[in-house]
């Protein structure tokens, strides 16, 4: 039997405050109410903590590098208490025929119940040659474990999307996840890599309620991915007032223009990047000056230069951003004047009867 997360934290000499604190955080994280702490606290105090196998196929551990990066929870809280990480080849110690034995292990005690978690994508080529791993192709070990697990988690954008490994011609065929495995549920994290706390935050919502998190019709999670980084970009107001960075370096980068006539594809990318964003919330790359390159999107890496800027992406409903900043003044301008006249229309009507008198 797997001890509770508030197991180990109290070996661990964690106090009852701290706990109760950690709860709080994570609520925040997860963009929970207050209401939703002492929820969160009952689950780390009662259920056991889930089994979880990490696998990697044709990726770069991007995803890794990001998770272990992790401030809210820290890394070490979700690796260490939160859940029982298995098998992971890239951060385990057990490694040859030891570490294979963990497969078959968990997969028979813990069947139905642990959480197959992938970062990369399988190669169907050659039978699967592009990938192997323990003697046999990556493809088949992915099956093996996806057969008994209770759900998918497909980080990042290869395991989600393919990524950069299936841009054309794609002489692998190197294919999604979810392309391979169909029966079960499966959670796409994308993201080249994804954010830290994205990453946490899923595995947090789903060791707390027990459930998958909501997810959008492309079976990504709504809490993070339901909006455009363009909606919540602070470089959002330079688009609507026609403000634009024209090239790299120039007047308007130095004045923080947005970057959308540079490339940025924020308008269509959705993606926490302007809320949560990196490196525990200091910044994102269109904080640092350069734009979006879409790269939670599917198929990103064929749709052409990251510095071509997209075609006729309208700010709010006014016009095209070319256009944006004459229209917008000239409709100002229109305003100001209607709002005159209508000022002085009703002036002219509750004119008092003796002022009218005394004309």
């Amino acid at each position: 039997m797997h001890d509770t997360f508030y197991d180990v934290m109290r070996r661990q000499g964690i106090t009852r405050r701290s706990f109760l604190k950690f709860c709080s955080l994570t609520a925040t994280s997860l963009g929970l109410g207050p209401a939703f702490v002492p929820k969160i606290a009952h689950a780390m105090e009662t259920k056991e903590r889930t089994p979880v196998i990490w696998l990697h196929g044709l990726e770069c551990t991007c995803c890794t590098e990001s998770f272990i990066r992790s401030a809210h929870p820290l890394a070490k809280d979700v690796i260490l208490s939160m859940i029982s990480l298995d098998y992971d080849d890239t951060i385990m110690a057990a490694a040859g025929h030891q570490a294979e034995a963990i497969l078959d292990m968990t997969r028979e005690k813990y069947k139905g119940k642990y959480i197959l978690a992938v970062e990369g994508n399988p190669p169907l080529n050659e039978d699967g040659m592009y990938c192997f791993q323990g003697g046999r192709p990556f493809v088949e070990k992915l099956k093996d474990m996806a057969a008994d697990c209770q759900a998918i988690i497909s980080w990042g954008s290869c395991a989600s999307w393919g990524c950069v490994q299936a841009a054309s011609p794609n002489p692998t065929r190197a294919v999604p996840v979810h392309k391979v495995i169909t029966d079960k549920p499966v959670i796409k994290v994308p993201g080249c890599p994804p954010i830290a706390e994205v990453m946490t935050g899923v595995v947090t919502y789903m060791l707390t309620f027990g459930k998958l998190p909501e997810l959008d019709r492309q079976g990504r999670p709504k809490m993070f991915y339901s909006q455009r980084i363009h909606d919540k970009c602070y470089r959002r107001p330079h688009f609507d007032a026609g403000q634009f960075v024209e090239k790299f370096d120039d007047e308007g980068a130095r004045k923080g223009y947005c970057l959308y006539k540079v490339g940025c594809k924020g308008p269509t990318t959705y993606n926490a990047c302007s809320t949560t964003r990196w490196n525990e919330g200091v910044s994102f790359p269109i904080g640092s000056g350069h734009g979006c390159i879409g790269c939670s999107e599917d198929g990103f890496w064929d749709k052409g230069s990251f510095y071509e800027r997209l075609v006729d992406v309208q700010p709010g409903i006014e016009s095209t951003a070319d256009g944006v900043g004459g229209p917008l003044a000239a409709v100002a301008g229109a305003a100001i004047a209607a709002h005159a006249a209508v000022t002085a229309l009703g002036r002219a009507r509750h004119k008092s009867p003796a002022a009218e008198s005394n004309k």
